[in-house]
């Protein structure tokens, strides 16, 4: 008996084994059954470095922001580390690359050297910079958002939504996003209304909001009737100005309109969760180049906000110049590189 039980035994395993076999092998990892006669789909992985907390309502809330764009609309498999200091950047930036991960995003330019260090130990890995134009071939590139666009399309609701026919622009850190944005908008203004009067200026400081206050105020009493201010945190004291002294103000970066509903008219937001999805899309087709990427109108990473409580108070006419400077941008007709 107990040989013949042994046969039958050995024969059910033998005809388990090639049911298995037939079936194309053990479920997957993680106990999901994968679909018949289907190869096993390989994960594109992506991590981000911050150098701050994502939870900041800023600069890294931003990449963040980015992230979770790029596990939505690409159906990455994503990871982040936060406040990440040049100490530690090393540590991580190798540890993922140990790991596998197809890219590698460091929030910001300071990240730049250390990945251009470790880049050449991981062809297969992409090394993505945000807030550079470093490159290294084979696999280390930067992205930046086209802060002078930013600055155009920003520096002509201005002109044409002032009376005066005086503007201000007053920007931060004497950073090139920064500068750059200030002087897109000169030329964004004099694009529309050659004989208006730009004022700008740099406070220096991304943090001091009373000081960007008092230099907006300065300008409104030289007569801006329109100022935008491009400072960070430090911005709100330009919009606190605006609303105190009854002009109007155009918002950066973000829609600021909600600060002051009754003095910010629109908003020039730049974009840089979609910037990120449209460069990690490019790398996931396999169509990226260890090249500069700056992502702008064209791409939908820089566009104007609602009017909001405005939109009955801008005239018809403002919106359809404004209109036709967006789709200069878009079309190339204007042609902008940062500096």
């Amino acid at each position: 008996m107990g040989t013949k039980r042994s046969m039958v035994l050995g024969l059910c395993m033998v005809l388990a084994m090639g049911v298995l076999a037939a079936c194309g092998g053990s479920a997957p990892a993680g106990g999901a059954a994968a679909e018949e006669g289907a190869p096993k789909k390989e994960e594109f992985k992506v991590a981000l470095l911050t150098p701050g907390p994502v939870n900041d309502n800023g600069w890294n809330a931003t990449a963040h922001a980015g992230l979770m764009k790029i596990k939505e609309e690409l159906g990455a498999a994503t990871v982040f580390s936060e406040k990440v200091g040049n100490s530690d950047s090393a540590e991580f930036i190798r540890g993922y690359a140990q790991d596998g991960y197809d890219v590698i995003i460091g929030h910001g330019f300071e990240y730049g050297d250390v990945m251009k260090e470790i880049a050449p130990e991981f062809p297969d890995t992409w090394f993505l910079v945000n807030s550079s134009t470093i490159t290294q071939a084979p696999n280390v590139t930067s992205l930046s958002v086209n802060d002078r666009e930013q600055g155009y399309l920003m520096g002509a609701v201005a002109a044409l939504m002032s009376k005066s026919k005086t503007v201000a622009a007053i920007g931060g850190s004497n950073i090139p996003p920064i500068a750059n944005s200030v002087k897109g908008f000169a030329e964004g203004a004099r694009a529309v209304e050659p004989s208006i009067n730009v004022l700008t200026a740099m406070t220096g400081d991304d943090s001091d909001v009373a000081k960007a206050k008092e230099m907006a105020i300065s300008f409104i009493e030289k007569g801006a009737d329109v100022v935008m201010t491009n400072a960070n945190q430090a911005g709100l004291g330009g919009i606190e100005a605006a609303k105190q002294k009854g002009v109007l103000a155009v918002g950066s970066n973000q829609d600021q309109n909600p600060s002051a509903p009754d003095t910010v008219v629109t908003s020039v937001i730049k974009d840089y969760p979609k910037a990120m999805t449209v460069v990690v899309k490019q790398m996931m087709e396999k169509k990226m180049k260890p090249e500069a990427q700056t992502i702008g109108v064209k791409d939908g990473a820089v566009y104007l906000a609602p009017f909001h409580g405005f939109e009955s108070k801008v005239p018809q006419e403002v919106k359809d110049r404004i209109a036709e400077v967006t789709r200069k941008l878009s079309d190339g007709t204007v042609k902008l590189v940062n500096e």
